[in-house]
Order: C-alpha cells, then structure tokens, then sequence
C-alpha cells in the first residue's frame, strides 16, 4: 500500500502510452470532487463540484476546486464527464466554464437538466452537450467512455470506465447496491463483472461509507418511518431534505397522498429541481397532492417541503429555525422530519437547527432517533463485493476524508488487491504497463467563493476574519506633526467586540506615547515602523491584561 508523503516533487513529463489521474478535489473532503485524466496530450475531466463552507470559512459561499494545475491547458481538455447531480458533483461546472465555455458537458439526462440552471445563472452560453445513458459508449479525443448505471441517492447516477491505449480505469463516481431501490434501477454489476474479466487496470471507488460495515440500508426500509410521522402528527410537517433527493420527495408525496395531505416546496432550489423532476418523468406527483401556497390547507393536513437538512445559515430550514423566513413560522405542536444524513463538518449546524426548532415547541425526527434517512454510499460489505466482481490491478480510493480513504484502502488490500495508492488533492498518479504508482504533486488548494469574487480571498485573510469573529478588534489613531516630529493627537484607542469599556486602554495610552515619542527622538519617521511599535504595544497589553489576541490597527497620521 503506498501511503501519503509529506513533500513530493513536481511530476515529471507523462511517458508515451501513459495515463495520468491527478485529483483536484474530493481526496481529503466530502466534497469539490474533480479528477483530471491525461493521455496523449488531451485531458478528461471527471465531475466538477464544490463544497459548501463550515465554520472556520466565515464569509465564503462556496469551495471549488483548484483549476490552477490545467488553466494554462485548458485548450486540452476534451469534455467534463458528470457522474450525478449532486453539487459536490457538478456545482463548479460554471466556475471551469467561465474560464473556457466551449468544454463538451457529458451527462445523463436529469444531471444535465439541473446543470442547465446553473449556467443560466451565471449568464453562459450552452455549452455543447452530451447526453448518455448506461450502456453508451463515446469518444473524447483518445478516450472511451462506457458509461455503467449505478444506484445512488440521486436517480440517473453513472460510472464511467475510461479506456485507453493504457489501460482501462473505472471510476464509480457515487454508488451504492440498493437491490430493492424505488426506482427500479440497481447498480449494474453485470457491466461491473464483465469489465473486470476483460481487465480494470485503475479502479477509482467511493470511500465515504468504508468504515460503516456490512451494506447499506435499502431507501425503501424508511418508508414506514415517514408513515409513522404522518400518521402521529396532528399540526402541520414541515420535512427537510436536500433539494436534489428526488426519492426521499417522492416517498413524501405518497404519504401526503395517503394521509390526505396538501405539499408545498420552500425554498428557490427545492422547487426548481423538482419542477425538473417532475417534467423529466423522475418524479411522479399524485393528482392534487402539489400545492403553490404554504397556508392551501388547514395546517394538519399540510406538509412542507423544504431545503436546510445540513444547517445552511441562509437554507429555509435555518432560518425558520431562528425565526426569520418571510413566510413560514413554525407553531408549538408542528413536526420537523429531517430527512438526511450529517454530512462530515456539518453536525454543529444542525445540531443548532434543532435545538432551535425545539425551543420553538416543534417535534423534531431525525436519523437520531428514527430511521428517517439512509446513506447514499456503499458501506464496506458493498466495496469487498465491488473488489471481488472487478479484480482490479490498481485500486485508487476517492470521495471522502482521509479516514474514510484509508478504511477502503484497507478493504481492498484484504481482497487481494496487488497495488492500493492513498492519494489525496493534488497528488499526480501514473498508470503504466498496467502499474500505478504515485509520481508526485502539484499545488491544489482550495478556492474560494466570496461574493462576487473567486480566488481572490486567501488562507490569511480568512485567518483576519476569524480574529475579528473571535477576538476582536482595536484600532489607534494617532496623528504627528511632520515637521516637529511631535504627536499632535492622540493616541485614541476604539475598540470592537471587546467586554471590557474602553476606559480600561487608559493603563497603556500613556506607554504608547512613550515609545513613539523615543522612536521619534531616535529619528523613526517611517509610518510603517511607527505602526509596528503600536502594534507591539497594544498586542503585549492586550495579551496580559485582556488574555485575548485581537486584531490590531494602528493608523499613524503626519500632519
């Protein structure tokens, strides 16, 4: 098992017949899932998604992954392949457009279809589309795309195996082995079992559930638990899900059905992807069970459908919760079914949401105390089956933290796996004469979204924002005579986010005039150099006698 290393070198040139995997995201989080495919000059990209901020991100909307390694190679890239709609699958697709918009889109039909908005939104031309289906094959420069129907938490998930003159590498893209799943369409390991005798060289798994044994529970094991909410509820529901669930949506419009209940969505993604579901055929809507108005029934026989399930500040869920969504207010009595899993990062938000929703007087349900939700992912009994129907040659764990990388790792070496490489963001994999090996690094770090800008907030801004979150912030004024070299004004000390009155900063304004005053004597009139002994100051005293580490600002003046 060749594990991680803390320095590797840049890669050096891809040999002829090589094929080169370099993730840019996804190995290490939940999340930004992107990896890079390199044969004969031509790049494939493989999902382009992001991952949403916690809480030491203050300010940022979104993480993308880092295009840095192929933005001078864009012209190289043949297509972006997107194996689901999940936004850690496809939310960056607008972001790597922006940048070269006529990059081929391949997907299925529903991912596709919720991918569309996106470039609407932010204003792009079409880009030239793909649609497929399991059992298709296409080319993309010197690449061969079959595409294999995988079960998943979204309908029309695929796996994609890559062929080239390499090798072949499957890669899984998010799966589970749902054998009863609502849709009917169960992962294909049939395709699996016959690319595996024909000979997978590089298999590219999902690493989220590894640890969880034996295999995941089937979607169809909850509906009794949905049931038992509806039919014990007297006031109104209001059921929490992510807006691309369009098996837990469905399994709600059919107990609304059957307890003779109206639903209404809440929230601007909620209703537009399942307003695609529904004209995709995906989602299949019991006559009059769909309503446009929150209050279109009494409140015990309506259901709301709402976004927030991981605690998103501005999601409806969370602000209901804190009591400030325009429309819907939550009454004593009402239930709150929260219909997913705790994403890794997120518990904190959603245990907040809770005890929020609580304190409101709201039964809460979640998977805490009821079977309300099931994964999405393969568990590690589903992974050891996947290893014993592929036999790969090389096994390259993906999509997860680096926990989750190392317990598939585990799992495939116990199947007898010859060659399992632990990467992570950034780490530069070649296949060839059918041996992996890891060859070295490139710079991948994350990406921000701020606003209207992109990249453009660095590690040590975000640092000076969680200062002034967590410890505050003091400014001094001060202003000097630039002829005499005497301080004319001040020092004023303002402080912000501070307990203490700023009274308590007379004990060192004294000492702040004394080492100016002996910079000044010694011929120091470089603003800057006058703001360090400030600063200096400042921080000691505010160290020793606050015990907090604030963010400092001292504003030197010359008159």
């Amino acid at each position: 098992m060749s594990h991680m290393h803390t320095e590797l070198p840049e890669p050096g040139p891809l040999a002829p017949d090589a094929l080169r995997v370099t993730p840019l995201g996804g190995l290490g989080e939940v999340g930004r899932n992107m990896t890079v495919f390199e044969f004969g000059g031509k790049l494939l990209i493989v999902d382009c998604g992001v991952l949403f901020p916690e809480e030491n991100h203050p300010g940022v909307d979104l993480i993308l992954p880092d295009f840095g390694p192929i933005r001078d190679r864009l012209d190289d890239v043949v297509a972006v392949v997107l194996t689901h709609g999940h936004e850690d699958h496809i939310g960056g697709v607008p972001f790597l457009l922006r940048e070269r918009g006529d990059i081929p889109v391949v997907g299925s039909k529903l991912t596709l279809a919720l991918v569309d908005p996106k470039l609407r939104e932010h204003r792009l031309k079409e880009a030239p589309r793909h649609e497929v289906s399991e059992g298709d094959v296409l080319e993309f420069g010197p690449f061969s795309c079959e595409f294999v129907a995988v079960n998943h938490s979204i309908p029309d998930a695929l796996a994609v195996a890559i062929t080239t003159p390499a090798g072949v590498a499957l890669h899984t893209g998010d799966f589970k082995m749902d054998q009863l799943p609502l849709d009917g369409r169960i992962t294909d390991l049939r395709a699996f079992a016959r690319l595996g005798e024909a000979g997978v060289d590089l298999f590219l798994t999902d690493s989220t559930n590894a640890e969880v044994p034996g295999f995941t529970v089937a979607e169809r094991d909850i509906t009794p638990a949905i049931d038992t909410v509806f039919a014990t509820s007297t006031q109104r529901i209001i059921v929490a899900s992510f807006a691309s669930h369009i098996h837990r949506v469905q399994q709600v419009l059919d107990a609304a059905a059957k307890h003779g209940r109206k639903v209404a969505y809440v929230g601007r993604s909620m209703v537009r992807n399942m307003q695609i579901a529904r004209e995709l055929g995906y989602l299949h809507v019991p006559d009059g069970v769909v309503v446009d108005k929150i209050d279109a029934a009494p409140p015990e026989k309506m259901v709301l459908m709402s976004t927030g399930s991981q605690g998103e500040p501005m999601a409806a869920l969370s602000r209901i919760a804190n009591r400030s969504h325009q429309q819907v207010s939550l009454e004593p009595g009402d239930t709150v079914l929260m219909a997913s899993s705790l994403i890794p990062g997120n518990e904190n938000a959603i245990y907040r949401v809770i005890d929020g929703l609580t304190k409101l007087g709201a039964r809460v349900v979640h998977k805490g105390n009821a079977l309300v939700h099931v994964s999405g992912h393969a568990s590690a009994g589903e992974l050891l089956y996947c290893y014993n129907i592929v036999r790969p040659t090389n096994v390259m764990p993906v999509h997860g933290e680096i926990r989750h990388l190392h317990a598939n790792g585990a799992l495939a070496t116990k199947t007898g796996v010859p060659n399992v490489l632990l990467a992570e963001d950034g780490y530069v994999v070649d296949l060839v004469d059918g041996h992996a090996s890891i060859v070295g690094a490139v710079d991948c770090g994350y990406v921000y979204v701020d606003g209207s800008s992109v990249g453009e907030i660095t590690d040590s801004e975000l640092k000076d924002r969680r200062i002034l979150r967590d410890e505050g912030f003091i400014s001094i004024v001060t202003v000097i005579d630039s002829t005499t070299g005497k301080i004319i004004t001040g020092p004023e000390v303002h402080a912000r986010g501070l307990a203490e009155d700023e009274a308590v900063f007379g004990e060192v304004t004294p000492r702040i005039v004394d080492a100016l005053e002996e910079a000044l004597a010694e011929g120091t009139h470089d603003t800057k150099q006058l703001q360090q002994v400030v600063r200096r100051i400042v921080g000691s005293f505010a160290g020793r006698k606050l015990r907090r580490r604030p963010m400092i600002i001292p504003i030197i003046l010359q008159a």
